[in-house]
């Protein structure tokens, strides 16, 4: 990605100050899929962290990753899979537990979403502890799926959400904070 790229994905993402709680400074990306050169860029930066590799599906992450996902599924041509909050997918599902700041919080995805030996593509907007994307990428290892990569579009690396993460997976993000 170019250094004109980085700024026209910055340009679409502002900061809410104590949002959703005092302290904490969030990233809104709802400029950035408002505007439609932007959300186009997002999704083309996102499908060359790929590096020439085709998936056999796209794996979004609840919620803002289904935008991306969808997007990027489609334009690939390739099928899209959820990976949703507890109790939200309709049929049979496995899912795995993982610890939030003050919590848990638990991630289902359908036992028949993704085939052994089947290539993925694993996406979410933001990667903050880790706990979601580590949980996915369980889950698509338990069904016997290969991550081609996990990408974000924005990481907070001072909360060190890599860690969280299995080592084997590589790991890319659009935008550093």
């Amino acid at each position: 990605m170019t250094e004109e790229q980085k700024n026209q994905l910055e340009s679409g993402i502002r900061d809410v100050v104590d949002f959703p709680k005092p302290g904490i400074i969030f990233k809104d990306i709802t400029p950035l899929l408002a505007n439609g050169e932007l959300f186009r860029l997002t999704t083309e930066m996102f499908i060359e962290s790929l590096e020439g590799q085709v998936p056999d599906k796209v794996i979004g992450i609840d919620a803002r990753g289904f935008i991306f996902g969808a997007a990027i599924a489609d334009r690939l041509g390739v099928g899209f899979i959820p990976v949703r909050k507890k109790g939200k997918l309709p049929w049979d599902t496995t899912g795995v537990a993982y610890s939030l700041e003050y919590g848990e919080a638990h991630v289902e995805i359908h036992r028949d979403a993704v085939s052994p030996g089947e290539k993925v593509f694993l996406i979410d907007d933001l990667l903050a502890t880790g706990g979601t994307a580590g949980a996915a990428i369980k889950l698509v290892k338990e069904l016997g799926g290969e991550i081609l990569v996990m990408s974000f579009l924005i990481e907070l690396a001072f909360l060190e959400g890599r860690k969280n993460l299995d080592s084997d997976v590589r790991t890319h993000s659009l935008l550093t904070y």
